[in-house]
C-alpha cells in the first residue's frame, strides 16, 4: 500500500525552524499498530493521520514515535495546512478528535492559520513532586499542573534558556510532562517544553502546551491578547487571543517534503 506524505514545518515561515510534523491523509484509518509504526519510522514529534469526512470536515489522531497523543496543536497546524493547500476554496475546517473533541481552524488572509482550542489553564500544586525538582537545574518560583503537564513559573528569562534537565528523573512524572517558563523581554513570554516520558528530550514547539500558557500569562499580565516564543534550538512564534473557554492559537506553516510511502 502506498500513502502520501507531507511533511511541514509548523509555527514557522522558514524552512528547518518551527516544529516539523508528518501529515497522513486516508479515506479510511489504518490500523493503530501501523500508525504506530509509521511515526516510529518517521522519528518526528508528531505524525498526524486524518480521515477524510469531507472537504470541511476530518478526524485526526496524532502519534509520538512512542505513543499515540491525546491532543497536539502543531500537528493539527501541518495538517491544516497541507488540507487549505489543496482546496483553494476552502478557508475553515473542523477535526473531530476523541481525547478534545471538535477543533475548529481558519486561514486568515495573511497566511496565518488560526486554531481553536479548549482553554486548560492549570492550576497550582500543593505539593511538587521530587521527579521535578531533581529533574531540573533550576530550583521553580512556582508549579503548576493541568492533564499534559507540569509548569514550572522561573523569575526570569534567562532561566528558561539556561535550565537543563534530566530526563531520567522527568520520566517518573509520567503521563505528565513539563514546561518552563517566564515573562519575555521581546514576548509576552517564553517557554520550552520536556517530554521525555511522552515522545523525547525537548519538543521544538508545542502547541497543545499553550492551551494552558497562555491563560496563565493572560491573568499574571491582564492581557487577553499574546505574542510567545517557544526557545528551543529550531524555535517559534506563537499568537494568541484568550477567552474564558478557549484559546485561539494563531500561527503559520511551510512545506518541507511531499512524497509517499510504501507500507
Amino acid at each position: 500500500m502506498e500513502l502520501k506524505i507531507n511533511i511541514i514545518d509548523a509555527f514557522t515561515d522558514e524552512l528547518f525552524k518551527g516544529n516539523p510534523a508528518a501529515v497522513i491523509i486516508t479515506e479510511n484509518w489504518l490500523s493503530s499498530d501501523l500508525m504506530q509504526s509509521i511515526a516510529f519510522e518517521n522519528n518526528l514529534s508528531e505524525t498526524a493521520f486524518v480521515k477524510k469526512i469531507n472537504s470541511k470536515e476530518y478526524e485526526i489522531r496524532w502519534f509520538s514515535p512512542i505513543t499515540e497523543i491525546d491532543f497536539c496543536g502543531h500537528a493539527t497546524l501541518a495538517a491544516s495546512f497541507v488540507i487549505f493547500a489543496h482546496n483553494n476554496d476552502v478557508n475553515k475546517i473542523t477535526f473531530f478528535a476523541q481525547a478534545v473533541g471538535s477543533l475548529s481552524v481558519t486561514q486568515n488572509n495573511n497566511g496565518a492559520i488560526e486554531m481553536c482550542f479548549p482553554n486548560k489553564k492549570p492550576t497550582v500544586v500543593d505539593k511538587i513532586p521530587s521527579g521535578l525538582l531533581n529533574g531540573l537545574s533550576i530550583k521553580p518560583v512556582n508549579v503548576l499542573l493541568n492533564d499534559q503537564a507540569y509548569f514550572v513559573v522561573y523569575e526570569k528569562e534567562e532561566d528558561v534558556l539556561s535550565v537543563e534537565q534530566d530526563s531520567e528523573q522527568l520520566k517518573q512524572l509520567a503521563p505528565y510532562d513539563v514546561v518552563v517558563t517566564s515573562r519575555s523581554s521581546k514576548y509576552d513570554f517564553v517557554s520550552r517544553y520536556f517530554w521525555p516520558a511522552n515522545g523525547g528530550d525537548e519538543d521544538p514547539v508545542t502547541g497543545s502546551i499553550h492551551t494552558g500558557l497562555a491563560p496563565y500569562w493572560a491573568e499574571q499580565l491582564n492581557k487577553k491578547e499574546l505574542v510567545a516564543y517557544q526557545a528551543s534550538a529550531r524555535g517559534g512564534k506563537l499568537i494568541f487571543l484568550i477567552t474564558d473557554d478557549n484559546v485561539y492559537i494563531s500561527g503559520k506553516a511551510i512545506q518541507y517534503l511531499v512524497g509517499e510511502i510504501t507500507v
